[in-house]
Protein backbone atom coordinates (compact mmCIF):
# COMPACT_ATOMS: atom_id res chain seq x y z
CA UNK A 1 0.00 0.00 0.00
CA UNK A 2 1.20 3.20 -0.92
CA UNK A 3 1.99 6.32 1.85
CA UNK A 4 -0.18 9.27 1.07
CA UNK A 5 0.98 11.87 -0.58
CA UNK A 6 2.98 15.17 0.58
CA UNK A 7 1.53 17.93 -0.98
CA UNK A 8 2.99 21.89 0.14
CA UNK A 9 0.55 24.40 -1.17
CA UNK A 10 2.65 27.86 -1.51
CA UNK A 11 0.65 30.91 -2.32
CA UNK A 12 1.44 34.08 -2.74
CA UNK A 13 1.97 36.89 -5.42
CA UNK A 14 4.99 35.84 -6.59
CA UNK A 15 5.96 39.03 -8.48
CA UNK A 16 8.08 37.74 -9.43
CA UNK A 17 8.96 34.24 -8.43
CA UNK A 18 12.76 34.26 -7.00
CA UNK A 19 15.73 31.73 -6.29
CA UNK A 20 14.45 32.63 -2.53
CA UNK A 21 11.43 30.76 -3.42
CA UNK A 22 12.85 28.18 -4.84
CA UNK A 23 15.16 27.65 -2.12
CA UNK A 24 12.38 27.64 0.98
CA UNK A 25 10.44 24.93 -1.12
CA UNK A 26 13.09 23.17 -1.73
CA UNK A 27 13.92 22.78 1.92
CA UNK A 28 10.70 21.55 2.52
CA UNK A 29 11.05 19.13 0.31
CA UNK A 30 14.47 17.74 2.01
CA UNK A 31 13.61 18.72 5.75
CA UNK A 32 9.78 16.74 5.48
CA UNK A 33 10.25 14.38 2.66
CA UNK A 34 7.20 16.02 0.68
CA UNK A 35 6.24 14.58 -3.05
CA UNK A 36 5.16 17.77 -4.61
CA UNK A 37 5.02 22.02 -3.86
CA UNK A 38 2.18 23.14 -5.63
CA UNK A 39 3.10 27.08 -6.22
CA UNK A 40 -0.17 28.62 -6.41
CA UNK A 41 0.11 32.54 -7.51
CA UNK A 42 -3.05 34.45 -6.39
CA UNK A 43 -5.20 37.13 -8.86
CA UNK A 44 -5.43 39.74 -5.89
CA UNK A 45 -4.41 38.75 -2.49
CA UNK A 46 -6.52 40.08 0.57
CA UNK A 47 -3.69 41.12 2.65
CA UNK A 48 -1.81 43.73 0.14
CA UNK A 49 -3.57 46.77 -1.28
CA UNK A 50 -4.15 46.83 -5.31
CA UNK A 51 -2.84 44.36 -8.18
CA UNK A 52 0.41 42.72 -8.07
CA UNK A 53 2.82 45.45 -10.46
CA UNK A 54 3.02 42.38 -12.99
CA UNK A 55 0.00 40.77 -14.52
CA UNK A 56 -1.38 37.48 -13.85
CA UNK A 57 -0.05 36.30 -16.97
CA UNK A 58 3.59 37.78 -16.74
CA UNK A 59 3.63 35.74 -13.03
CA UNK A 60 2.37 33.17 -14.61
CA UNK A 61 4.93 32.72 -17.00
CA UNK A 62 7.81 33.75 -14.48
CA UNK A 63 6.39 30.83 -12.35
CA UNK A 64 6.58 28.52 -15.52
CA UNK A 65 10.46 29.68 -16.55
CA UNK A 66 11.38 29.55 -13.29
CA UNK A 67 10.17 25.73 -12.51
CA UNK A 68 10.04 24.19 -15.31
CA UNK A 69 13.43 21.97 -14.46
CA UNK A 70 11.93 21.18 -10.93
CA UNK A 71 10.50 17.55 -11.41
CA UNK A 72 8.67 18.39 -7.56
CA UNK A 73 7.29 21.73 -8.50
CA UNK A 74 3.35 22.29 -10.00
CA UNK A 75 2.04 25.43 -11.48
CA UNK A 76 -1.62 25.58 -10.17
CA UNK A 77 -3.06 28.15 -11.49
CA UNK A 78 -6.78 28.17 -10.04
CA UNK A 79 -6.79 31.40 -7.95
CA UNK A 80 -5.43 33.44 -11.04
CA UNK A 81 -9.31 32.19 -12.78
CA UNK A 82 -11.49 32.24 -10.08
CA UNK A 83 -13.25 35.55 -8.72
CA UNK A 84 -10.99 37.50 -6.36
CA UNK A 85 -10.18 37.91 -4.10
CA UNK A 86 -7.70 34.64 -3.39
CA UNK A 87 -8.99 33.10 0.13
CA UNK A 88 -6.19 30.16 1.26
CA UNK A 89 -8.70 28.00 3.12
CA UNK A 90 -11.06 28.08 -0.69
CA UNK A 91 -8.11 26.79 -2.68
CA UNK A 92 -7.08 24.21 0.55
CA UNK A 93 -11.03 22.32 0.17
CA UNK A 94 -10.69 22.10 -3.68
CA UNK A 95 -7.04 20.53 -3.26
CA UNK A 96 -8.47 18.47 -0.42
CA UNK A 97 -11.20 17.53 -2.55
CA UNK A 98 -9.09 16.84 -5.61
CA UNK A 99 -6.22 14.85 -3.59
CA UNK A 100 -8.41 13.72 -0.67
CA UNK A 101 -5.59 11.16 0.13
CA UNK A 102 -3.02 13.21 0.54
CA UNK A 103 -1.37 14.93 2.96
CA UNK A 104 -1.43 18.57 2.68
CA UNK A 105 0.64 21.05 3.90
CA UNK A 106 0.56 24.91 3.86
CA UNK A 107 4.18 26.86 3.34
CA UNK A 108 4.44 30.13 4.44
CA UNK A 109 6.84 32.40 6.01
CA UNK A 110 7.06 33.71 10.06
CA UNK A 111 5.77 36.80 9.14
CA UNK A 112 2.49 34.95 7.42
CA UNK A 113 2.51 32.47 10.20
CA UNK A 114 1.74 35.61 12.86
CA UNK A 115 -0.63 37.45 10.49
CA UNK A 116 -2.67 34.15 10.07
CA UNK A 117 -5.47 34.39 12.47
CA UNK A 118 -6.55 37.31 10.54
CA UNK A 119 -6.95 35.58 7.34
CA UNK A 120 -10.58 34.76 5.94
CA UNK A 121 -11.73 31.15 7.89
CA UNK A 122 -8.24 30.05 9.55
CA UNK A 123 -9.13 27.17 11.36
CA UNK A 124 -10.78 25.79 8.84
CA UNK A 125 -7.47 25.92 6.97
CA UNK A 126 -6.23 24.36 10.17
CA UNK A 127 -8.08 21.59 10.34
CA UNK A 128 -7.39 20.43 6.92
CA UNK A 129 -3.56 20.59 6.68
CA UNK A 130 -0.01 21.21 8.19
CA UNK A 131 1.72 24.53 8.28
CA UNK A 132 5.26 24.48 7.13
CA UNK A 133 6.64 27.91 8.93
CA UNK A 134 9.89 29.00 6.87
CA UNK A 135 11.88 31.22 9.52
CA UNK A 136 14.14 33.96 9.34
CA UNK A 137 15.17 34.32 12.63
CA UNK A 138 12.93 33.40 16.06
CA UNK A 139 11.50 30.06 16.03
CA UNK A 140 7.40 30.81 15.06
CA UNK A 141 5.20 30.01 18.35
CA UNK A 142 3.12 27.16 18.45
CA UNK A 143 -0.70 27.80 18.64
CA UNK A 144 -2.80 25.47 20.59
CA UNK A 145 -4.65 23.01 17.62
CA UNK A 146 -2.60 23.97 14.85
CA UNK A 147 -0.29 21.42 13.43
CA UNK A 148 2.82 23.25 12.92
CA UNK A 149 6.72 22.49 11.57
CA UNK A 150 9.20 24.85 11.17
CA UNK A 151 12.43 25.09 8.61
CA UNK A 152 15.53 27.35 8.73
CA UNK A 153 16.76 29.35 5.99
CA UNK A 154 18.24 32.75 4.89
CA UNK A 155 18.15 33.34 1.22
CA UNK A 156 18.39 37.24 0.70
CA UNK A 157 15.99 37.79 -2.06
CA UNK A 158 12.49 39.69 -1.85
CA UNK A 159 10.42 40.40 -4.87
CA UNK A 160 9.83 44.15 -3.73
CA UNK A 161 13.37 44.63 -3.66
CA UNK A 162 14.11 43.03 -7.40
CA UNK A 163 11.12 45.43 -8.26
CA UNK A 164 12.59 48.72 -6.64
CA UNK A 165 16.28 47.33 -8.12
CA UNK A 166 14.72 46.95 -11.50
CA UNK A 167 12.44 50.15 -11.49
CA UNK A 168 16.15 51.97 -10.58
CA UNK A 169 17.53 50.45 -13.91
CA UNK A 170 19.66 47.16 -12.89
CA UNK A 171 17.99 43.64 -12.99
CA UNK A 172 18.89 41.74 -10.12
CA UNK A 173 20.16 38.50 -11.90
CA UNK A 174 21.49 36.60 -8.78
CA UNK A 175 18.08 36.16 -7.15
CA UNK A 176 16.46 35.08 -10.35
CA UNK A 177 16.34 31.96 -12.93
CA UNK A 178 18.32 33.53 -15.88
CA UNK A 179 14.73 32.89 -17.82
CA UNK A 180 13.12 34.88 -15.89
CA UNK A 181 15.75 37.49 -16.01
CA UNK A 182 15.11 37.51 -19.17
CA UNK A 183 12.05 37.53 -19.32
CA UNK A 184 11.70 40.91 -17.13
CA UNK A 185 14.19 42.50 -19.01
CA UNK A 186 12.43 41.78 -22.83
CA UNK A 187 9.16 42.44 -20.96
CA UNK A 188 10.33 45.78 -19.47
CA UNK A 189 8.72 44.43 -16.33
CA UNK A 190 8.48 47.16 -12.93
CA UNK A 191 10.64 49.65 -15.29
CA UNK A 192 8.02 52.22 -14.32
Amino acid sequence: MNAAPKIALFGGSFDPIHDGHVEVARTAIDQLGLDEVRFIPCRISPHKLGQPPASADARLAMLRLALGDQPWAVVDERELTQPPPSYSYRTAEQIQAECPDAHLFWLLGTDQWESLPRWKEPEKLAAMLEFIVFQRGPAPEPRNGWRMTSIEGAHPASSSAIREETRNGHVPTDWLHPEVARYIENHRLYQG
